[in-house]
């Protein structure tokens, strides 16, 4: 057999056993993340793991090398492979609440940094429809006040609608992700008696209106200024709430 030939049945082979590989790895891997495979459990041997799926201890070898670079195993010389121990990454903004007056501080200072953006950006760019979103969303803000209903879910819409005129979908996105800290109010059974305690703001129509009037006008500076100033009124009010607790 000549040189080229053998390496063309090289290259068939190696082609041929890609599948197999990838379906090895993906069996072992739900076995993996369904937990029927636990942390420190070991692996069958690789001639086990070769006659259940009918391949060679090549392919198994590979599989679990690719399992090995994703650190779902770890691979112990003479003994065998072993599940490794995963750590549970945390969810971006999932201890945000209303009940924790630390943690609304800080996520009044993460909206001041985009929220007063997106309002500039919104009075640049909002179309005529999103423009009527925006005005309907501040027309419940003031329905809930005046029927001294709680405003968080209502006075997030708006806030959601404004992110959403600038055109951009990474600020809705964020304002999704943040959504939790604006409306929850911790369990569901304590939620109005948390927000009861939460500080009032006697001009948030008022606020709210000079937001919405810039964009109306298209003005991007009034509208971060506006928005702004909503934001910094806020974060004094909780931060205030805040060092009257800790004196008590």
């Amino acid at each position: 057999m000549s040189k080229l030939t053998s390496l063309r049945g090289a290259a068939v082979s190696t082609v041929d056993a890609r599948p197999l590989v990838a379906r090895i790895t993906a069996s072992l891997r739900e076995g993996i993340e369904l937990g029927e495979l636990g942390a420190g459990a070991r692996l069958s041997s690789e001639t086990e793991l070769a006659r259940q799926h009918s391949v060679s201890r090549a392919v198994v070898r590979e599989a679990i090398a690719v399992l090995r670079s994703d650190g779902l195993v770890e691979v112990r010389r003479g003994v065998g492979a072993f599940v490794v121990e995963r750590v549970q990454e945390p969810v971006p903004f999932a201890d945000l609440s209303l009940e924790r007056i630390s943690s609304v501080i800080e996520l009044i200072e993460l909206r001041l940094g985009f929220e007063t953006e997106a309002a500039s950006l919104a009075a640049a760019r909002r179309s005529a429809t999103q423009l009527e979103a925006i005005l309907e969303a501040h027309r419940h803000v003031g329905e809930s006040i005046e029927g001294e209903q709680p405003t968080r879910y209502t006075d997030f819409n708006l806030h959601l609608r404004i992110a959403e005129a600038t055109q951009n979908s990474r600020f809705p996105e964020l304002m999704m992700l943040v959504k939790a800290g604006m409306v929850a109010a911790g369990p569901k059974a304590t939620s109005e008696d948390a927000a009861s305690l939460l500080p009032k703001n006697p001009h948030l129509q008022e606020e709210h209106g000079k937001i919405v009037n810039a964009i109306v006008r298209g003005s991007a500076d009034d509208a971060r200024s506006a928005m702004r100033a909503h934001l910094e009124g806020s974060l004094e009010r909780y931060k205030n709430l805040l060092l009257a607790r800790v004196a008590m």
